[in-house]
């Protein structure tokens, strides 16, 4: 089964110039790149809660363009960097945005990301209900 490339438009850019795509749908999976929670600037916020809810946020974009949404979500990996420092604002953040059955989660510290002053990268897989 091929797979289809998902690119809402304000992705299209980075697709173009990077080939980095939004998502990728392989039968019922829809799988999603890491994201970084930038503001409308473009840029980092200072918060981490601000930085963690658009992180999530970009990931739910994602989904609708794919026509699913964050209950659609089975599983999510986050990168952090200060794992210790923000963990507990970022699972405060998490569970306001996603909800039981929890999907599978695994966590990763990591020394950076490849954006300059992000604290987090969180990919998701979401899978369609209405796929066989």
């Amino acid at each position: 089964m091929p797979a289809e490339v998902i690119v809402p438009d304000s992705d299209q850019a980075m697709y173009d110039r990077f080939h980095f795509a939004s998502a990728v749908q392989s039968g019922n999976l829809v799988v999603c790149s890491g994201q970084i929670g930038f503001g409308a600037d473009g840029k980092v916020p200072e918060d981490a809660e601000e930085e963690f809810r658009n992180a999530w946020r970009a990931i739910e974009r994602i989904l609708q363009h794919a026509g699913l949404d964050l209950s659609d979500v089975i599983e999510t990996t986050s990168f952090h960097v200060g794992m210790p420092e923000h963990m507990r604002e970022f699972a405060k953040v998490r569970d306001e945005v996603l909800s039981e059955p929890w999907p599978a989660w695994t966590a990763i510290g990591v020394s950076a990301l490849a954006f300059p002053d992000a604290r987090v990268e969180i990919r998701a897989i979401a899978a369609r209900r209405d796929a066989g």
